[in-house]
């Protein structure tokens, strides 16, 4: 087995006492003493500080930026300010999602943050998409700030980020250090992502961790909070061979890339795509909820009232907060929409209704102004 990567703030988990788990190549936190479910609902009640560091942070440069993504990313720079956020796929030739990437327009440059599993192919695919830019691989932690108390917490540190957007940006200083900071949440809740220096790392989670709002989250924790806010796990809910709209994500393509738009088309997988919006998909993803309190996970199979398998299971568990079992999966694109559903678990069946994402209202604060640092 390969040695296990460490995130810059590995010790400090270690000296909180977390319980560790391999990881996309690194070890990380599952969870704490508390537990996975004290941990979630903290976060839902206050603030939870995840070390997301695993994650691959890439800077793009160069004069043909903006032409150079857009061949490569569904996305359209005309309408696109400074200062925001935006949610993008990184598709293949046959419109699988090879990433699902997070990217913030800075002056001069674009700030990318990719999954961990992908950084590696997802460099290598962008680099020969677009060679006459710079994509330079960023060496800083990555800070996760969720829940109703994070403002609080991160203002006590630097008052202006109380300005900051949902999916907006700006440059902060943070303990002497300057930090890229995004609002936006993985967990549904309102939140802090802070990318931030590797030797700043550890000294900043301690000043957030000592406000009374904030506790350290493990990722057990996040699975089941990104699960209630009906968000994808890359590598789980979707992988190279799901389309955009298998998944739910067709919204992820910029109106003008879409058909009859301004710029349709031209992209890799933009014909699949394209076809998708005119024809339907294939399979698509739905919520599912338990009748019976019986936990379900990942792969169990989905079949109709005459047994045939029509599904399969790909996120499941227990909902901290609804107290109920909960997943996401996929069915058949041509099942009708009234048909019962049963997911198999240990050879037995147990009944399942579909539902409307997410299964716990996201509660994102949304403010006009791009604030300040653009």
């Amino acid at each position: 087995m390969p040695e296990l990567a460490r995130t810059p703030l590995h010790e400090l988990h270690r000296e909180l006492g977390a319980r560790f788990v391999p990881f996309a190549g690194y070890e990380m936190p599952l969870q704490y003493a508390e537990g996975l479910r004290a941990e979630h609902l903290w976060t839902r009640t206050h603030a939870g500080l995840f070390d997301v560091s695993h994650m691959g942070q890439l800077r793009a440069r160069g004069p043909d930026l903006e032409r150079a993504l857009e061949r490569a990313l569904p996305v359209d720079f005309a309408a696109w300010p400074l200062g925001l956020q935006r949610y993008t796929l990184l598709l293949n030739s046959r419109g699988g999602i090879e990433d699902d990437l997070m990217l913030a327009r800075l002056e001069g440059e674009l700030a990318l943050v990719v999954n961990a599993s992908c950084k590696a192919k997802d460099l290598a695919q962008l680099r020969a998409l677009c060679p006459e830019i710079a994509l330079e691989p960023l060496d800083y932690a990555l800070l996760a700030l969720q829940g109703p108390g994070a403002e609080e917490a991160l203002a006590s540190l630097q008052p202006a980020v109380a300005r900051l957007g949902f999916m907006r940006a700006g440059r902060f200083e943070l303990q002497g250090v300057s930090c890229l900071v995004t609002r936006s949440g993985y967990t549904g809740e309102d939140g802090f992502e802070i990318s931030v220096p590797a030797e700043a790392a550890v000294n900043l989670a301690r000043r957030l961790l000592a406000h009374p709002e904030a506790k350290p989250i493990g990722l057990g924790a996040r699975d089941t909070l990104r699960l209630e806010a009906g968000l994808l796990l890359y590598g789980q809910d979707m992988d190279a061979d799901t389309t955009p709209h298998e998944a739910g994500l067709g919204w992820a393509i910029a109106r003008s890339r879409r058909a009859g738009g301004a710029k349709a088309g031209g992209y890799p997988g933009a014909e699949v795509v394209l076809r998708a919006e005119r024809e339907g998909a294939r399979r698509r993803l739905v919520g599912l909820v338990g009748v019976e309190r019986v936990p379900v996970r990942h792969g169990a199979p989905l079949v109709d009232a005459a047994g045939r398998e029509v599904g399969v299971v790909t996120s499941g568990t227990v909902s901290p907060t609804l107290d109920r079992p909960i997943m996401l999966g996929y069915v058949a694109g041509e099942l009708d929409e009234d048909a019962r559903l049963y997911a198999v678990v240990r050879g037995q069946r147990h009944l399942v209704t579909r539902t409307q994402l997410p299964f716990v209202p996201k509660r994102y604060r949304r403010i006009d102004s791009l604030g300040p640092g653009h």
